[in-house]
């Protein structure tokens, strides 16, 4: 018996059948074993084999002619059934023989079944080799060799040098991207013939290679899919759509708008097998520049034919055949206007007409990749183009899905079909450390020990891996006493560092996160030292001795060098006097006063039994701190007793009892105001006694005097101003009357005459407390004395002319005038 199989596939390799061993059941029936008493119908094996490219494999059997025929085989499944009854005793003898196989030229070149793609810049120059091709004839002699040639090798604008398989541009021919991105060219691979079954035989095989020109920047203007083909059902209503031209500025950083218009258009008919029209335009575009202008232009013929069928969906097809998934890794963020490459995309639709256009586009997130073509028409190379670079972020998505949607335009039925285009992103350092916060506010109190803790900032870079690996660091003029921990981003204050709110309160600095590629960001960061109660309130030195007008307020004063409040406020109290009823003290200004019901000295002395009136006052001074520092000071207290005074002078030197200067200004100003009234007057007097020469009599204004009453003498008041130690001696009456009687019936003492002017003494220097941290403001004091006023018998001697009776006039008006004023002497 012979075993023979055909195998039907268009493959360079045979199939085989498989070698399972003697005796199995399944295989290549290398051996079998059989019952001669076996019933007709029984299958006594099952022949098994596969063909290396994956195609259909059949089987079959064959006897030596006039041999009698005992089994059949299924061509399909191989089952191998008994059809004719076995008798051992007439058993066919086997012999076995030993042959020898020569080679004859059954083999055709191979190309290795893959699909050739190549990129070739459109400026590459005539000649250029671009692709080298290489098939394989398993036979030996010259049916094993080789030769190359290109199908169509009169149109194409490419030659292949017939032994090496190097394919080039012709000579004399140029890639234009505008004209044509794309070329097909055929490869033929031819062996060099041989004999084959008795014949001589040549075996070739073809392949396909997808030349994609690659673009250099020009500026005309170009249509996009040419040439245009159009298809259209016979029975399409009028104003529908049927093609849609699209051209673009070959400028594409900034184009110009595009104006479409018709040149020509003209109808023919073509007839083959059936009656088919074909519709020929002629249409233009021309750039039009922002003023208006129109600029270059191309042209392009629309061919439009009417067809009446439509059977086909469009196909998408990867390397290997029909495809409906296509995958591809990429790095996030890739430029705008980058092609996806690694995606090979093919997509057909195998009818005619209008029946095989139809668009394409991307079902997925918006506005991230763009499709061209999309229109098609038949069948074209899909490319997907980076739109939104931002969008491809990894931080965002790790994976992007989206389905590629290729839909009829025009046919009733809408074919479609849809591939899914999964993208899967891989990460790279983007991203720079973020700060949670733009600044950061720290509290931290003064009496914080070297290595405290301050703040904590965080920063965050979502980049994965060593890239997003934050780094800590602080700089600013601010940042000598704080040091931050690399990895937590935890400030301390330094080891040594002592804060101090009274020196200094405020610090700011930066903080700077930074990733392993030295990409960085900014913080800044405030941190206020809190103020501690570490201060005790101090006492001026001017305090300890004080002269009280009964009346009128002293004045304690302490300072707490503390920064802030409350601790630098002080609340002043009287913690202990004898007796503990004379005095008042405002918590708030240190004013010490006496108690309300104490009008006079006599008051005073009644309550204390004592006539002198001098009191040591423990004055506290403490502050509102937690906790609370007070300091005491011991005030002595000479209390005295002012004259009333009445009037509006009076007022005034009440108000400027503590302005000497003022006062001694304004008093200063009445004297010359009268001294030039009454040298005014004078002159007057004068000038008319000489005109009139005669001497005017004295006149003297004699007023009686109430019986009852006690004669009153007029007191010339004569202003001196000294300096005392004691309040109570800024007022000073002096009198040239020393017997005058006491006309206000008062307790007041007489004062002696008072001395003679003397000049002004300078005051001591003022003693002050001594902080480095405060200004210190030395408010110079000064003091004087008014000399007394030229007594009349000066005037008289100064002034011969002026008559006895006039000046006696004068000086009494005078008296009178400043003794109704109440005029005292400072």
């Amino acid at each position: 018996i012979k075993k023979c199989h055909w195998i039907t596939a268009q493959a360079d390799y045979a199939p085989f059948f498989f070698d399972n061993g003697p005796y199995s059941n399944n295989g290549n029936m290398a051996l079998i074993s059989l019952s001669e008493d076996l019933p007709i119908g029984t299958q006594v094996y099952i022949l098994n084999g596969t063909d290396p490219e994956g195609d259909l494999v059949t089987f079959g059997i064959s006897f030596e002619p006039g041999k009698k025929e005992y089994f059949k085989v299924d061509p399909q499944s191989g089952n191998v059934t008994l059809i004719r009854e076995l008798d051992r005793e007439v058993h066919i003898s086997v012999e076995k023989i030993r042959i020898f196989v020569t080679d004859t030229n059954d083999e055709t070149p191979h190309f290795g079944n893959i699909s050739f793609i190549v990129d070739v810049s459109e400026d590459k120059p005539s000649g250029s080799s671009i692709f080298k091709f290489n098939a394989v004839d398993k036979d030996t002699g010259s049916g094993g060799s080789v030769t190359y040639s290109l199908q169509n090798v009169q149109a194409s604008k490419f030659a292949i040098d017939r032994h090496s398989g190097v394919l080039r541009i012709k000579r004399g021919e140029t890639l234009d991207f505008e004209k044509s991105r794309t070329h097909f060219v055929t490869v033929i691979a031819k062996d060099g013939g041989g004999k084959y079954k008795g014949k001589e035989k040549v075996h070739s095989s073809s392949t396909t290679i997808t030349i994609n020109v690659i673009d250099v920047q020009d500026t005309p203007p170009l249509f996009i899919g040419t040439p245009y083909y159009g298809y259209v059902y016979e029975d399409t209503f009028p104003g529908s759509e049927v093609f849609t031209l699209t051209a673009h500025d070959g400028d594409r950083g900034n184009p110009n708008s595009i104006n479409y218009s018709i040149i020509d258009g003209k109808k023919f008919k073509y007839i083959k097998a059936f009656i088919t029209f074909f519709f020929s335009f002629c249409y233009k575009a021309t750039e039009t520049g922002p003023d208006g202008k129109l600029g270059a232009h191309c042209t392009t013929t629309l061919t439009i034919r009417v067809v009446d069928l439509n059977n086909h969906p469009p196909t998408f097809y990867g390397e290997n055949g029909p495809q409906s998934k296509f995958e591809l890794n990429m790095y996030e963020h890739p430029p705008e206007g980058e092609i996806l490459r690694g995606l090979k995309i093919t997509v057909n639709d195998s009818d005619q007409g209008a029946n095989a256009k139809f668009n394409l586009r991307l079902v997925g997130p918006g506005g991230i990749f763009r499709v061209v073509p999309q229109t098609v028409l038949n069948e074209a190379q899909v490319t997907i183009i980076v739109e939104n670079s931002a969008a491809i972020d990894y931080e965002k998505y790790q994976l992007l899905a989206f389905k590629l949607l290729a839909v009829e335009i025009e046919t009733p039925e809408r074919f479609s079909s849809t591939a899914d285009i999964i993208i899967h992103l891989l990460d790279t350092n983007d991203n720079i450390p973020r700060f949670s916060s733009d600044y950061y506010i720290a509290r931290v109190p003064e009496n914080s020990p070297g290595g405290s803790n301050v703040v904590s900032v965080t920063a965050a870079d979502p980049d994965s891996g060593l890239w997003g690996e934050v780094k800590y660091s602080i700089y600013g003029s601010g940042s000598d006493l704080f040091l931050i921990h690399p990895s937590t981003g935890i400030i301390y204050t330094q080891p040594w560092a002592s804060l101090d709110a009274e020196v200094k309160s405020k610090y700011n600095f930066y903080v700077k996160a930074e990733d392993t590629e030295g990409k960085y960001s900014l913080a800044e960061v405030f941190v206020t030292v809190l103020d501690m109660n570490d201060h005790c309130p101090e006492f001026n030195d001017n305090i300890f001795e004080k002269t009280m007008i009964i009346g009128a307020p002293v004045k304690v004063e302490a300072v707490d060098y503390d920064a802030e409040e409350p601790n630098n406020v002080v609340e002043y109290s009287i913690m202990q006097t004898d007796p503990d009823n004379i005095f008042d003290i405002n918590a708030a200004t240190g004013e010490i006063k006496l108690k309300p019901y104490i009008k006079s000295l006599d008051i005073v002395q009644n309550i204390t039994k004592q006539k002198d009136c001098k009191w040591s006052v423990v004055i506290q001074a403490k502050d509102r701190g937690s906790p609370s520092f007070s300091t005491t000071a011991v005030v002595k207290i000479d209390i005295t007793e002012e004259t009333r005074l009445r009037g509006p002078m009076a007022a005034f030197l009440l108000q400027s009892r503590d302005n000497p200067l003022k006062a001694l200004g304004v008093l200063a100003g009445v004297i010359c105001f009268m001294v030039i009234i009454t040298v005014l007057i004078s002159t007057a007097m004068f000038l008319r006694n000489k005109k009139s020469n005669r001497i005017t009599p004295a006149r003297r204004i004699i007023k009686k005097r109430p019986k009852d009453q006690h004669p009153r003498t007029a007191r010339t008041a004569w202003f001196k101003l000294r300096r005392t130690s004691n309040l109570s001696e800024k007022f000073i009456i002096t009198d040239h009357d020393q017997n005058c009687e006491n006309l206000n019936s008062n307790n007041n003492v007489e004062l002696p005459a008072p001395p003679p002017p003397c000049a002004p003494v300078l005051p001591p220097p003022t003693k002050y407390l001594v902080n480095p941290n405060k200004i210190e403001l030395n408010l110079p004091t000064v003091s004087g004395a008014v000399a007394s006023k030229t007594n009349t018998q000066s005037l008289y001697s100064k002034n011969p002319n002026i008559s006895t009776a006039l000046v006696s006039e004068l000086k009494v008006k005078l008296e009178k005038k400043m003794m109704d004023a109440n005029t005292y002497h400072i």
